[in-house]
């Protein structure tokens, strides 16, 4: 059985190098795959690998100093979510660029909402805005059901939208994301601009999804691994969808294919290198379709560009990666 490791935390690191290295000969030893993001500011990472090899690490991870309360978030996998092991260190755990309002989620970020509360704001009908800090194309295969979608194309493009969320300056607002990591600066950036009564869904997505698998929130969770999209079922078990053009038993499908706006959770890359969106085509047209369907040019029947590049796979996936 494998399982797949999701986790963050904001702790200053005073030499991120060095934790680079004692990460990557931890993670080779217990022969776990994933990417691991460190920055002086903290840590980021989604590994794989044999249940009991994750919880030997976790283990481990908790007798850290930095990492000891790390709120870990286990989900089901396959053993193919990632080819290889990654440990980087980058100026930020999350690509934010916010320039001159560049936050310290230990100094300014959102009050934590756990999934139990917003559980019960949703059943008792509390007027609060679920605001999705989530890129588009993840919220296309899946988003909570009335939330707002403000339109991110990428995570630094927060700045751009705070004009669609004015109108809730003086409201009640729940940021979400995957597993939590973007809301800790997108919730403090909201708070900087003068947004009053900001909360963030504490372990993301997924925790919410794993408590109440089925309820509030609609269709599948994109997540930033081999996987791609992924479920859950009654029991609370994840689901990894084979064929993603059709859902779980039982389970809506939000998505639609771009091309022929049919039913699907399957993604592609647009052809066009240049482009390179991430979006859902069904099996059937992805097979078929010979122009871009975001309005590219299709460079895979360009003789030159195959001739230099080779054709393009349809079936890649982004190399973006956020929590």
């Amino acid at each position: 059985m494998y399982k797949v490791l999701l986790y963050y935390k904001y702790v200053k690191l005073e030499d991120p190098k060095s934790v680079m290295a004692d990460q990557m000969e931890l993670c080779r030893r217990l022969s776990l795959k994933g990417r691991i993001i460190l920055a002086y500011e903290g840590i980021n990472g989604t590994l794989e690998g044999k249940s009991s090899n994750i919880k030997k690490y976790v283990d481990i991870m908790r007798r850290d100093a930095d990492f000891g309360d790390i709120h870990f978030k286990l989900s089901r996998g396959d053993g193919k979510a990632f080819p290889k092991l990654s440990v980087k260190v980058r100026s930020e755990i999350v690509s934010g660029n916010l320039g001159a309002w560049e936050l310290n989620p230990n100094e300014l970020t959102g009050k934590y909402i756990t999934a139990e509360q917003l559980h019960e704001w949703i059943r008792l009908g509390k007027q609060f805005y679920i605001v999705d800090m989530r890129n588009d194309y993840e919220q296309e295969v899946g988003h909570f059901e009335g939330s707002i979608l403000p339109g991110l194309s990428n995570f630094r493009d927060i700045p751009k939208i705070l004009p669609k969320l004015n109108h809730l300056r003086d409201k009640t607002i729940v940021t979400v994301c995957t597993g939590g990591v973007r809301c800790e600066k997108a919730s403090g950036f909201l708070i900087k601009h003068g947004f009053l009564n900001v909360y963030q869904l504490f372990g993301g997505i997924v925790t919410y999804m794993e408590k109440y698998p089925g309820e509030d929130f609609l269709g599948a969770l994109y997540v930033f691994d081999g996987r791609i999209v992924m479920s859950f079922d009654s029991s609370g078990g994840t689901q990894i969808a084979q064929d993603k053009s059709f859902g779980d038993k039982g389970r809506k499908v939000i998505g639609r294919c771009a091309v022929c706006k049919k039913s699907s959770e399957n993604y592609i890359n647009c052809r066009d290198i240049f482009c390179n969106r991430h979006f859902i085509c069904c099996v059937n047209c992805a097979g078929r379709v010979s122009m871009c369907p975001m309005g590219c040019r299709d460079y895979s029947a360009d003789p030159k560009y195959v001739a230099r590049h080779g054709r393009l796979n349809l079936q890649g996936q982004t190399d973006n990666y956020s929590d």
